[in-house]
């Protein structure tokens, strides 16, 4: 199948050698030649490279003893896999290949392959995106990327933009490798993803090499019964806006209105439309190109070949290349094609100054210069005080020495030199980080405790047990609220206290997640209430179990002051003075959204900041010295002979509580990103645990399972 639209490629080449082989200046009595070969998988890459060091008629590897089969270079490809794919030959002699396509993902086995990009890095082109949605204020798209390393390489730097700028992402769909032959393959898939297509996010970015998948899709929709609804289509500068013979008749209309990214091109190169106007296959013979596109774009046969039973006319030669539309052919040369043609020049550029430096380029012979004994990777004769700094160090001049010597000494930790011989070393943009050689910069990845990842999944799992757990605590208590045991310990007080629990368990689900404005705001505040109601509730019931016991005493008054309305007092005092606290945070220096560029190297924290620090220990504070009175006044009372040793219960309850909050403090302010939210979320899992378990674990293990010892005569002579 011919893709008529990448002949350009073809002729591109061929125009820049010709017009070096006809320029004197740049290698006299030298002429460049080249061979083109298609890539059908693999298998016929591997094949076609190794035949670029084979005799031209028969395949005999590393047999160079022809003159015609002097590899200089090697243009190529398009698509990164084959890029990579000839990588692996030509690293091995040390050929260099530029590439005018996507550049493959780079391994620790790939990155000292020798390769040489001609287009803009794809980093430059996600940061453009983010502008360009910021600018028309888009915040909610879809993305469409190819399935493969580049695509997720791509993806990533994406959504790293766009957390930084607040955009969403309605999905993420992956553009299957499907051979675009076998039909029914490409229908399923394209039927898959056709509601994605169709979603509420108008503005979909696509990350791909041609458009044939996004035109049969836009030719399907037509199909369909459901109402057409506008998308606008934001296509990176890969995306090739190109047509298959059977796509001619297709309405492109859809596609109207699209954004596009174009790679750089020229229009200093003007003779290149003269030279395509000046093809045709029946003046042109030595391009054997030629006829399959001139079939193909023209939709017409010759006459040797010609079928009347076929609706195709028959090719005149009177056909023009302009008459074309874009997306079969262009004239003008597009960023493709003037890649290909700088890499020509970059080739011939390079060989011109191997040439006249070089002993080498003495040897010439008659009218065509000697390069057997040259090879495209040698270095030219060196004479220096130094070797030339890699990238990754700085030059820093010897005391006492000429300028020319110099020591080599490794940036900076956080710095990086990108170049040889530069003589300091710079930061990474902020949302950047150093890679381990400190060459080059790398992305840095999102973070934040998420519902997906294996520790936020394993919270929600112990906050959801652990609710479910203290339900059932309070519906056994509810179910047995006549016995004795639930009527000696205060039953509202009790179903008061079981109910702040299981709210200081759900606020966890306020600390999973990308943190908003609100989410900041309640997390704290929501935590630091509740958590002074359930402190109030075990001092009020320990100051009631005291009570109760000197109320036994002859003649006492205190009797008088007991019931509800202490406990409520007690507990509503505790949390109106937490809520004070918490009004004045949040009116001086409230919670709010923050990022984090520097605390953790190749990330990039999203996460909740106080405010302000000094409030945020004053709500900590205050809920430590109501646990340093509980369990005081539990203490005091634990020998005295209540019910059930509700005293002694409370006390253990609040060393649990107390150990778990001094423990927490010094590991919070020791932790970074995801595991600075994961220990404050452990330390309200584990305190609330605690106060569960050894306040109500031994009252349902009577209820449950000793119910004889249940009942108000057994009360009554445990107080006695």
């Amino acid at each position: 199948m011919v893709m008529t639209k990448h002949y350009q490629h073809v002729l591109a080449l061929a125009y820049a050698v010709k017009e070096i082989n006809e320029n004197s200046k740049i290698l006299p009595n030298c002429t460049l030649g080249f061979n083109i070969y298609d890539r059908y998988g693999a298998r016929w890459t591997y094949y076609a490279t190794m035949q670029l060091f084979s005799l031209r008629k028969t395949f005999i590897p590393n047999y160079t003893k022809d003159i015609w089969t002097n590899l200089i270079s090697v243009i190529g490809a398009l698509y990164p896999e084959t890029s990579l794919h000839m990588a692996n030959i030509l690293g091995i002699y040390k050929i260099p290949q530029f590439m005018y396509g996507s550049a493959p993902v780079i391994h620790d086995n790939t990155e000292n392959l020798p390769f040489y990009q001609m287009v803009l890095n794809e980093n430059y082109q996600t940061k453009g995106i983010a502008q360009l949605l910021l600018h028309f204020r888009w915040t909610w798209v879809g993305v469409i990327s190819k399935d493969n390393e580049n695509g997720e390489r791509f993806v990533q730097t994406l959504l790293a933009q766009f957390a930084l700028y607040d955009i969403c992402v309605a999905f993420i769909k992956s553009i299957k490798t499907i051979n675009i032959l076998e039909a029914y393959k490409i229908l399923q898939f394209l039927f898959e993803i056709y509601d994605f297509i169709y979603s509420n996010a108008n503005v979909l970015v696509i990350y791909e090499d041609h458009i044939v998948y996004l035109r049969t899709l836009l030719y399907l929709s037509e199909i369909e019964v459901k109402e057409p609804r506008g998308k606008v289509w934001l296509m990176t500068a890969q995306m090739d806006l190109m047509a298959l013979s059977f796509q001619r008749s297709w309405d492109i209309r859809p596609i109207h209105g699209a954004l596009s990214f174009t790679i750089h091109s020229s229009h200093e190169v003007s003779a290149f439309q003269s030279f395509l106007q000046s093809r045709n296959h029946f003046l042109t013979k030595e391009d054997g190109f030629l006829k399959d596109f001139w079939r193909e774009a023209f939709n017409c046969e010759f006459s040797h070949s010609f079928d009347s039973n076929k609706a195709v006319s028959m090719c005149t030669g009177a056909e023009k290349l302009e008459d074309l539309p874009g997306t079969f052919f262009e004239i003008s040369m597009t960023g493709h094609s003037y890649s290909i043609y700088n890499a020509v020049y970059a080739v011939a550029h390079a060989l011109h100054a191997m040439l006249a430096q070089s002993k080498q380029a003495r040897m010439m012979n008659g009218s065509k210069c000697n390069l057997q004994y040259q090879h495209s990777w040698q270095a030219l004769p060196i004479s220096v005080c130094t070797d030339s700094c890699n990238p990754g160090c700085f030059r820093r001049k010897k005391e006492g020495n000429a300028s020319c010597c110099y020591d080599c000494v490794p940036c900076p930790e956080g710095q990086i030199s990108n170049q040889n011989d530069m003589d300091d070393c710079f930061k990474c943009p902020e949302d950047q980080y150093p890679n381990m050689d400190r060459n080059s910069c790398i992305y840095k990845i999102v973070s934040f405790l998420s519902f997906e990842e294996p520790l936020g999944i394993s919270l929600v799992i112990s906050v959801v047990s652990l609710s479910l757990f203290t339900l059932l605590v309070l519906g056994t208590f509810l179910k047995h609220h006549d016995t004795a045991i639930v009527k000696a310990n205060n039953r509202n007080l009790t179903y008061m206290l079981l109910i702040s629990l299981l709210l200081c368990f759900l606020c966890v689900f306020l600390f999973i997640g990308p943190p908003r404005k609100v989410m900041c705001l309640l997390q704290q505040i929501t935590f630091a209430i509740v958590f002074s109601v359930v402190i109030g509730c075990i001092l009020a019931k320990t100051i009631t179990v005291v009570l109760a016991f000197m109320a036994t005493k002859p003649g006492s008054r205190i009797r008088r002051c007991m019931g509800q309305r202490l406990a409520n007092f007690i507990v509503l005092c505790c949390s109106l003075i937490q809520a004070g606290i918490c009004i004045g945070w949040l009116s001086t220096s409230p919670p709010f959204p923050d990022v984090d560029m520097h605390s953790v190297t190749g990330e990039i924290l999203l996460k909740c900041n106080e405010g302000s620090a000094i409030l945020f220990y004053c709500v900590l504070g205050y809920m430590g010295f109501l646990a340093v009175i509980s369990f005081t006044v539990a203490f005091l009372s634990r020998k005295l002979p209540d019910s059930f040793n509700e005293a002694k219960f409370i006390t253990f309850s609040m060393v649990v509580f107390c150990s778990v909050w001094l423990s927490f403090v010094p590991t919070y302010l020791s932790s970074n990103g995801k595991y600075f939210v994961a220990v404050e979320i452990f330390a309200i899992l584990a305190s609330s645990t605690g106060l569960l378990g050894c306040i109500f674990f031994p009252k349902c293990y009577i209820i449950v399972l000793r119910p004889q010892l249940n009942n108000r005569e057994h009360v009554i002579k445990r107080m006695l």
